[in-house]
């Protein structure tokens, strides 16, 4: 295929890995960078050899097919909509919008105008969760009944120069920022949530910054940092989801899945490689990996998928809709834990379809 042209809005620190990696993708084309901050398109720029524009100049490039929204979630919308405006296909980081009055406002518009969306994360795609998906998907584990889902950690003020984002507005709280990650991987193996219920708490007002130019400045909190949960999938499985900033440390393991036959323990999904672990008459056993693209990060796999399905005229498998859902469970997650019901979701996807495996698989890790 004739690679497609990507331009990046959002020139923070999760755009080094997108701009390194463009360049592993036969199906993009890097072609510009752009930021509020002149300065820091024009750095990414020099590293990469692209050009850097302001925002509106690097929409209004004809060579440019794809725009790849790493701004901030709360500008989430505005670049969306302006993108796809332009006639661009947009791929967001995570989450897709702060709300899902937001999230639709942007699914709508690219229906109305022909266009695709498209979102991380993409971590679910890597070689994992793949080899998970497909120990599931062959019975390994026979009827999926139950599972967890856990993220505890004691904050990103310990290393981000500017965590307000974190704990600040729309989209703050551990289940916007990192519970993308656990939910999605869950929607691979399982299928769509149907139902949620969740509690959530604050164990701080305000954080302290630990690091960069603003090292000992204190941020407030006004984001829930702490959500338990339980997801009843159509299928109906079961699954306790916790995310939180505020537990120095624990030993749960970051994703278990429970069946009528045997168990599995799955890497983090914040990553894209990893043992899988299924259980068995002499123990936990490690598993091959049976996919592709288990051995590094590979973030701006599922741009490059997105790419490949426009040209082959197929879905997506990072789609608008999958992205969608998962907004719907941290929103509804959070309503919950809000009114002390149990809530059925607004949105249904489909299950992403499963990766091919490789021709020969390597060894366990």
């Amino acid at each position: 295929m004739t690679p497609l042209g990507i331009g990046i809005i959002g020139c923070g620190v999760i755009s080094d890995i997108y701009l390194r990696n463009a360049a592993r993708f036969p199906q993009l084309a890097l072609r510009a960078v752009a930021d509020l901050r002149p300065n820091a398109a024009q750095v990414k720029a020099q590293d990469h050899g692209i050009d850097a524009l302001t925002p509106g100049a690097l929409m209004a490039r004809d060579d440019i097919d794809i725009v790849v929204n790493l701004t901030v979630p709360a500008a989430h919308l505005e670049v969306g909509l302006a993108a796809l405006r332009a006639g661009k296909h947009v791929y967001s980081e995570k989450p897709l919008a702060v709300s899902m009055a937001q999230a639709r406002q942007l699914a709508d518009m690219a229906g109305t105008r022909g266009l695709r969306i498209g979102g991380a994360p993409d971590t679910f795609l890597g070689g994992a969760h793949q080899t998970a998906r497909a120990l599931v998907d062959a019975g390994a584990i026979g009827r999926p009944v139950a599972g967890t889902a856990t993220l505890m950690l004691a904050g990103h003020e310990r290393w981000h120069p500017n965590p307000d984002f974190y704990y600040q507005g729309p989209g703050a709280g551990p289940l916007f920022d990192m519970g993308p990650y656990y939910i999605t991987a869950m929607v691979n193996l399982l299928g769509p949530v149907r139902q949620v219920s969740a509690m959530a708490a604050r164990a701080h007002d305000s954080r302290i910054i630990a690091t960069g130019p603003r090292a000992g400045q204190p941020v407030t909190v006004d984001a829930q940092t702490h959500v338990a949960g339980v997801l009843g999938f159509a299928s109906g499985a079961l699954v306790q989801i916790v995310t939180s900033f505020d537990v120095r440390a624990h030993t749960h393991s970051p994703l278990e899945l429970y069946g009528t036959d045997a168990s599995l323990l799955i890497p983090d999904p914040n990553r894209f490689d990893g043992t899988v672990m299924l259980s068995g008459a002499d123990g936990w056993q490690a598993q091959p990996l049976t996919h592709a693209h288990g051995d590094d990060n590979h973030r701006g796999l599922g741009l490059a998928d997105m790419a490949q399905a426009i040209a082959d005229d197929r879905p997506h498998r990072a789609s608008g809709d999958l992205a969608l859902h998962v907004l719907d469970v941290i929103e509804t997650l959070l309503e919950a834990a809000r009114t002390g019901r149990t809530l059925t979701l607004s949105t249904d996807c489909a299950r992403p379809d499963a990766v091919a495996p490789l021709t020969s698989a390597p060894e366990a890790a």
